[in-house]
């Protein structure tokens, strides 16, 4: 029988009542083996559970709970899915971690494809992985929302995007999922003459029928790196391109809105920043239902940055400094911007925006969240970074303050000889972090 190490008890909760502890381990609900987190949640909704637990001395416990129905016993666990993650089947013909170089830290290689992990931490999958008995537990359990990676209804090219001859009945499976009333935010990397113009209409013509239950779908562009050798050849967008997405899009969520009351789909923000046009207004992301794929983060931190200076008071007795922000090249120009807006309500603090090419992964990589620590120091050295760096938490893996190339947040600290500050990109939280990092408040 598997069981399953717990990591962490959350204070005042049952299971910290109970005596369990970090290192205890679960062997059984009911009587029962736990197969993965999503039978956990399923069965400690229950007014009344058997939980049997055993201490790290190894004896066991067993507890008759009485609880309130949905109530959380508090515990989390070493492995968050208490199974073996699935891997990814598919040769998709966009594939970052396809186009990583050799030598990297060994999970950057893992190809995740799992329903749970798009349960529990967002992530996006294919459906491609999944079993008939995979589909009706995810009913079953009501497990929703799900992220999917949907790319394209085109049955033919879907099986040929995705490198997976199994692919191409996602319309069958997502139309099953949206029948049971399992929610649905999709996405779709767009890749030139590929899956964009008239494939890209009949995508949002056929998912935009599942609404409301396909809450939402992102378009992305690929992501090409330097490293791309030996895989199916295709191209970035330019100026020109983008502007057709956006074209076919917007006249896609002008249709929408006016028939099912959504705009439904919606375009990361790098397409606005090639196509050299300005981004949506505020109300047309509808609340920034996408943000997460990118979709309004830039238009979203520059108007949460000028509502947080509005209620900006002066760092009392601050002396003349200077700031410093590194940034990715798509991202530059707005960062220089918020960095106006700064000195204007600030003019004691100086601030530079230093614009980071990304040699690592090659240029046609903008996006801030894939800068690497080399980059950083090699671009970084010898220049005027002032009392403090501050960067995007997203170049840092989640939960260790690790880049991409495995340089800590320390060594490049180290190397550059400045204090770096990484900053979330939630306006208020933005702007908090600079002042609070510099003595400074809002009120």
């Amino acid at each position: 029988m598997a069981k399953h190490i717990i990591d962490k008890v959350i204070e005042k909760s049952i299971g910290e009542e109970l005596g369990i502890e970090k290192g205890d381990k679960l062997v059984s609900l009911n009587g029962k083996e736990i197969e993965d987190i999503i039978d956990y949640f399923f069965m400690i909704t229950d007014e009344y559970i058997e939980l049997e637990i055993e201490k790290s001395d190894g004896e066991i416990w067993m507890f008759e709970i009485d609880k309130d129905f949905d109530e959380d016993l508090g515990l989390e666990f070493y492995n968050p899915i208490l199974d073996k993650a699935r891997s990814c089947k598919n040769k998709c013909i966009f594939c970052f971690i396809d186009q990583l170089p050799e030598n990297m830290r060994e999970t950057l290689y893992f190809k995740d494809d799992d329903s749970r992990l798009s349960f529990l931490q967002g992530n996006f999958i294919t459906l491609t992985n999944l079993s008939q008995d995979d589909l009706d537990r995810i009913v079953r359990y009501n497990i929703s929302p799900i992220n999917v990676s949907i790319h394209t209804t085109n049955p033919d090219l879907r099986v040929k995007m995705l490198g997976n001859r199994f692919a191409g009945n996602v319309l069958e499976v997502l139309t099953h999922l949206t029948d049971n009333r399992i929610m649905i935010n999709g996405q779709i990397v767009l890749c030139p003459n590929v899956n964009d113009g008239e494939e890209l209409e009949r995508t949002i013509r056929e998912l935009s029928g599942l609404y409301p239950n396909i809450h939402s779908v992102a378009a992305v562009p690929i992501g090409i790196t330097k490293f791309r050798q030996g895989l199916f050849e295709t191209g970035t967008y330019d100026k020109k391109s983008a502007r057709e997405v956006i074209a076919i899009v917007e006249k896609w969520q002008e249709k929408l809105l006016k028939e099912i009351g959504s705009r439904f789909i919606y375009l990361s923000d790098e397409f606005y920043i090639i196509a050299e046009l300005p981004f949506p207004s505020e109300e047309e992301y509808d609340d920034y239902i996408q943000i997460e794929n990118g979709v309004g983060l830039i238009p979203k931190l520059l108007s949460d940055v000028q509502s947080s200076l509005e209620y900006y008071v002066p760092i009392e007795g601050l002396e003349e400094k200077t700031i410093s922000f590194a940034t990715g090249t798509s991202a530059y120009e707005f960062i220089k911007k918020i960095g106006e807006m700064i000195m204007e309500k600030e003019p004691r603090l100086k601030v530079n925006v230093f614009k980071i090419n990304n040699d690592f992964f090659g240029e046609t990589i903008t996006v801030s969240g894939l800068i690497t620590g080399r980059d950083l120091i090699s671009q970084l050295k010898d220049n005027e970074l002032g009392d403090t760096l501050y960067i995007t938490k997203a170049m840092l893996k989640a939960d260790e303050d690790i880049f991409l190339d495995d340089y800590t947040l320390e060594q490049v600290i180290e190397a550059l000889e400045v204090n770096i500050v990484p900053l979330e990109s939630e306006g208020e939280e933005f702007i908090l972090g600079i002042l609070n990092s510099q003595g400074g408040k809002n009120e």
